[in-house]
């Protein structure tokens, strides 16, 4: 009976010895790991504050491999180093920072149909996707935030200025103010604070500290994004997005902005007032378009560019989108065109242009109607968004404005940016 006992409890502590080597080799494992990463503190300033999330950097000689060929930029992808407040909880993002990956810039939609219906003629310039041996190209994802277009609503400004050191391949962001913020809460104030995204990764989130009750923020704080070659920082896209905080229910998004870096020139420090754009309501895209009209031949030309953030309609979270397009004389409709159908994709390049036979005295009187449609297989096409180009009674100002500008200047191409309405 005395040696069964024995047995019993030199089992037992062989089990408890085996647990607790293991839990300390897990704690080893987790103090090598934390310990590569570098908090640098803060000097507390009243007026400014600056803070820093440090990953280890690379190499000298590894940095210099990555501008040999765009290749190597994209299968080697840089440690980068975020700058973030404080006040976040670094634990939550622990996993995150040590598993960080980048996705690819590119994006690539192959068209169901080799020829779309009605005539067309090749897109525009450096934008068409279709090469000459019938390959297709990747957009660039700076191509899909460059928009000059106008706000449609007033929302505010937002203050900020970019700084790059060469020596240490560093991004410095300084977000400084903001002006003129409309009021979210029943005080008829805001508590604003500031998102911080290179896109295309939008997994790491940054953030400006909170200020309270205000309409005009101060935030003067700066960050830094290091590990970031100047090749590198052509392809990413700078998004400020400046939401009002709520303790009860979610944040409400004020207004945003996107910065393609391609159009920054960092030879010097530059400053930037951007006005605030509003979040689409609707959800259902935007479309790149663009109108010419020729008098002499009375030709009037529709090019159909590309599209962004579409609404998604299949399951799999994507669209197979087109394009049909309707001539109109008042409410008749005389000529219908469609683009080829792009699959699985809500950012398609289309670079289709069509061309109308208007008479002049007629051009103030016809409109076009722009259908963006998901192709479905089995059932009937859904409708993701339209907008109606015309003279006087178009879908939208915007809408009313391009047709305009295009009778106004003759012979020239007219771009622009629309919001897709959903009816």
């Amino acid at each position: 009976m005395a040696n069964i006992i024995l047995i019993a409890s030199l089992a037992v502590l062989g089990i408890i010895i085996a647990i607790s080597l293991f839990l300390a080799g897990g704690y080893l494992w987790w103090r090598h790991k934390r310990s590569q990463l570098q908090f640098i503190e803060p000097n507390e300033d009243e007026d400014s504050s600056s803070y820093s999330l440090r990953l280890p950097q690379l190499t000298t000689q590894e940095i210099q491999d990555s501008a040999v060929t765009s290749i190597k930029q994209q299968n080697q992808q840089p440690q980068q180093t975020f700058t973030t407040p404080l006040q976040n909880n670094i634990n939550r993002r622990l996993n995150g920072f040590l598993n960080l990956k980048t996705p690819l810039i590119g994006t690539s939609t192959q068209p169901v149909q080799n020829k779309p219906l009605g005539s067309s003629n090749a897109g525009i310039g450096t934008e068409n996707i279709n090469s000459k041996d019938g390959t297709n190209k990747s957009m660039s994802m700076t191509d899909m935030y460059i928009d000059n277009s106008e706000p449609s609503e007033n929302v505010g400004q937002i203050h900020f200025s970019l700084e790059y050191d060469f020596q240490n391949t560093t991004l410095i962001l300084k977000v400084l103010q903001g002006k003129e913020l409309p009021a979210k809460d029943l005080s008829g104030t805001s508590d604003p604070y500031v998102r911080v995204t290179l896109l295309p990764d939008k997994k790491h989130r940054l953030e400006t500290k909170i200020k309270r009750r205000t309409l005009n923020p101060r935030w003067n704080e700066t960050f830094y994004f290091e590990g970031f070659p100047i090749q590198k920082l052509q392809s990413r896209v700078l998004h400020l997005h400046v939401f009002d905080y709520d303790r009860f229910s979610r944040d409400d998004s004020i207004g945003e902005v996107f910065l393609p870096l391609c159009q920054v020139d960092f030879a010097g420090k530059q400053s930037f007032w951007k006005a605030l754009k509003p979040p689409a309501k609707d959800k259902c895209g935007e479309l790149l378009s663009s109108l010419c009209y020729h008098p002499s031949n009375s030709v009037l030309t529709l090019t159909l560019i590309k599209a962004r953030n579409l609404k998604a309609k299949d399951i799999n979270g994507k669209s197979d989108p087109y394009v049909k397009v309707w001539l109109q004389f008042g409410d008749k409709r005389v000529e219908k065109r469609k683009t080829p159908i792009f699959t699985c994709t809500l950012n398609p390049v289309f670079n289709e242009s069509f061309s109308f036979n208007v008479p002049w005295e007629k051009i103030r009187e016809c409109s076009l109607d722009v259908m963006v449609m998901d192709f479905d297989n089995i059932g009937r096409n859904e409708l993701i968004g339209r907008i109606l180009l015309a003279g006087k009674n178009g879908s939208g100002a915007s809408e009313t404005k391009h047709w305009q500008d295009m009778i106004s200047k003759p012979r020239q191409t007219i771009v622009q940016w629309h919001r897709l309405k959903p009816e």
